[in-house]
């Protein structure tokens, strides 16, 4: 018999990619699995999910607004307003399972299944648990996590370690280092560095690689260098017209798997699911975690991999001083980067997709009878 699972949440890459995911190892363990998504009206992923090919409906939902009074008025109106729509949804859809993965519609819509009887199962990506899954966690059937020390968030017996589902089309790197080199147009006998601040970008790197760019052309690396779409002009224009052969300079990388191939050193920002791709790469990181984020969950991803010897932390109010020449002395101590390879390999979770739909599934079997009234 088919299975009908809701799947919840967004906001941000980090939450959407491993959603669809997810979904698409239920489709792939279970071809007949029905599956709805439910996100947030006006975020990524009402473009995003529709693009994988499902479902979604949107809840006029946002989150508070740090510093707004004025904004944050309206907000317990969407809250309700958001529960029942969940509430209605639930009844037209009839779920056998419903999946959290944070951001905005997780909340109101796990709430609302949590009403109706339904079996909930949380998949939290960071090390640090957000608000909405902490206080629903006593809700949840099972929890799927990334990271070692989560009881301290949720109950222990509910909690499986599953890792972050990754985009495996960004990972596969094996047999490409030439494809990559040219497709850059680098020379693939300099050392290689690449700068990823995600698909926004992120001004603190851009700023650093701005400012020791001549240390960068003395040194004689190149460098590949997503700025994200809000900085490229910025940068384009800082840098003029005659742009050095050894910087290449993208607004957005298309092939993620081509520039994972040709980096020696990769320097990013410490999102829960960048991280696990770059488990799954195995080259030496410098992680500079963004501290524009909720409970600088940023921070304690990067620290988690920081302890195990898997990555170089530089703190974003010291990198413009410090981060390049961390980064060049690292270009020259291999052996300092064949141990952070192999550190950041043994946290690898390939299968992450598999294992969460499988507890989902799994779920689905010992569920109790929903009550699909309004």
């Amino acid at each position: 018999m088919a299975k009908r699972i809701i799947i919840s949440g967004g906001g941000t890459g980090g939450h959407i990619f491993p959603a669809i995911a997810i979904a698409d190892a239920l489709k792939k363990l279970h071809p007949e699995t029905e599956i709805l998504f439910v996100g947030a009206n006006g975020r990524m992923e009402m473009d995003k999910v529709p693009a994988a090919g499902y479902q979604i409906i949107g809840l006029d939902i946002a989150g508070y607004q740090r510093g707004s009074i004025l904004k944050n008025l309206s907000l317990p109106f969407k809250v309700l307003s958001s529960v029942s729509k969940a509430k209605s949804i639930i009844k037209n859809f009839k779920p056998d399972a419903v999946v959290g993965v944070g951001g905005y519609a997780s909340g109101p819509l796990l709430y609302a299944a949590s009403t109706k009887n339904l079996p909930i199962l949380i998949q939290e990506q960071n090390s640090y648990a957000g608000i909405t899954n902490k206080w629903l966690a006593k809700k949840a059937k099972q929890i799927c996590v990334a990271f070692d020390g989560m009881e301290q968030f949720f109950p222990v017996d509910r909690i499986i370690k599953t890792g972050n589902p990754i985009r495996r089309t960004s990972v596969e790197i094996k047999g490409k280092r030439e494809e990559a080199f040219e497709s850059f147009n680098l020379n693939p006998n300099k050392k290689t560095i690449l700068v990823t601040g995600g698909s926004l970008g992120a001004g603190t790197l851009n700023k650093c690689m701005l400012a020791g760019l001549q240390q960068l052309i003395d040194a004689d690396v190149q460098l590949i260098w997503q700025t994200g779409k809000y900085y490229y002009q910025n940068v384009k224009e800082q840098l003029g017209e005659n742009n050095h052969p050894n910087i290449c300079v993208l607004e957005f990388l298309n092939r993620m798997d081509l520039a994972y191939a040709a980096a020696d050193v990769i320097i990013s920002r410490a999102g829960a699911g960048t991280i696990a791709e770059l488990c799954m790469v195995k080259k030496a990181v410098v992680l500079v975690p963004s501290p524009n984020v909720a409970e600088d969950h940023q921070t304690k991803n990067a620290l988690a991999l920081v302890e195990k010897g898997a990555a170089i932390l530089v703190k974003d109010a010291d990198a413009e001083k410090t981060l390049v020449k961390t980064v060049l002395d690292l270009l020259q101590d291999e052996n300092q980067q064949q141990k952070l390879s192999t550190q950041i390999g043994k946290l690898a979770m390939p299968d992450a997709d598999i294992n969460i739909a499988k507890e989902v599934l799994k779920i689905t079997e010992n569920k109790t009878d929903a009550v699909f009234t309004a």
